[in-house]
């Protein structure tokens, strides 16, 4: 499903437009936005599918980031699993001129005041190469703890890189972002 407008001081998240499969093909192309995601660019048909099934989708809620207007990656909180009520979230920022902005941390600020306080959840979990520490620290600005490390998880870029795992609880998280 696509998520309801939500706007923070310097973003917002809004449903997806219609450009969005054009945008991730050219985002997923660009070999500094896909380091850390360890993906192969799609084909714009395959973009629009994806899209088309986060729509459809009840387990999963998708944003565009937006920056006065202009689309500047997605988000989404995904996998949800209603019954034990927790969810995993991920973002790509797709606009490298965009990068260390404070973009991302307020995204998973967002995203997680939307999961406690719309969606009722208990537990978000993220996760990020080591090596994409802007990821790790927008999730730990946002009141995340790391909960495991998986050493040489991924093979990238001819190395092997760790996983950060992170999780924040309902009762551990406050909504300024940061933890009891």
């Amino acid at each position: 499903m696509y998520g309801p407008t939500l706007t923070g001081d310097l973003i917002c998240l809004e449903p997806p437009s219609d450009d969005l499969a054009g945008l991730y093909r050219d985002w997923f192309a660009d070999t500094e936005v896909n380091l850390y995601t360890l993906r192969f660019p799609p084909s714009r048909k395959t973009s629009t599918r994806w899209i088309e099934e986060a729509e459809a989708s009840e387990k999963d809620v998708l944003w565009m980031m937006t920056v006065d207007g202009r689309p500047i990656g997605t988000t989404q909180v995904d996998s949800i699993n209603w019954h034990h009520r927790h969810a995993d979230i991920a973002m790509i920022i797709g606009e490298r001129a965009e990068w260390g902005k404070g973009y991302g941390t307020e995204a998973v600020r967002l995203m997680t005041r939307f999961a406690f306080e719309e969606l009722n959840l208990e537990k978000l979990t993220g996760e990020a190469i080591v090596e994409n520490a802007g990821s790790v620290r927008a999730m730990e600005k946002a009141g995340f703890r790391q909960w495991g490390l998986a050493r040489r998880h991924f093979y990238q870029a001819g190395h092997w890189s760790d996983v950060w795992f992170g999780e924040v609880l309902r009762d551990e998280w406050v909504p300024s972002g940061t933890t009891q």
